[in-house]
């Protein structure tokens, strides 16, 4: 009997999958400009600004489209308030991904501050959820994609 070389169908391959708040446009611009600066002196990897809500999860693509969508429906959106710059991790504004010590962790925060004082009271609408396939082995985050993304209910 020969041995099977039969690979796993694209279907049911696994991939991580993370859920993402998305920020107003209009916001967009402040949170890039805060993320630019703090990627230059900490040396992280550039990504798209978010609130990650749900970390990411093991599923085939398949699941974690019927999830998200599932979970999407009938939700409202709602008020997202930051209350302090910090490393506590869910759910989270994401800043900046880099491997940092106590010590430079601090200073990051100190720095976020400055460069936009009003950063640890910022609010803001959550209108939009978006599915996000996130490879956690690739450092660079330029795998990471969109692949699906929900409107939230206004009523």
């Amino acid at each position: 009997m020969e041995a099977s070389n039969v690979q796993p169908n694209e279907a049911q391959m696994k991939n991580f999958y993370s859920v993402w708040a998305l920020p107003p446009e209009d916001l967009k611009p402040r949170l890039k400009k805060l993320m630019h600066e703090l990627r230059s002196e900490f040396n992280g990897p550039e990504f798209e600004p978010h609130v990650t809500v749900v970390r990411a999860v093991s599923l085939t693509e398949g699941d974690a489209r019927d999830k998200f969508k599932s979970a999407c429906e009938g939700l409202k959106e709602y008020n997202a308030k930051v209350e302090k710059v910090a490393t506590d991790y869910m759910p989270h504004l994401s800043l900046l991904y880099a491997d940092l010590t106590d010590e430079e962790k601090k200073i990051a925060q100190e720095r976020a501050s400055a460069l936009d004082e009003n950063i640890g009271s910022l609010s803001f609408r959550i209108t939009r959820l978006a599915l996000y396939k996130t490879d956690p082995e690739d450092q660079t985050f330029k795998s990471w994609e969109m692949v699906a993304e929900c409107n939230l209910d206004t009523s």
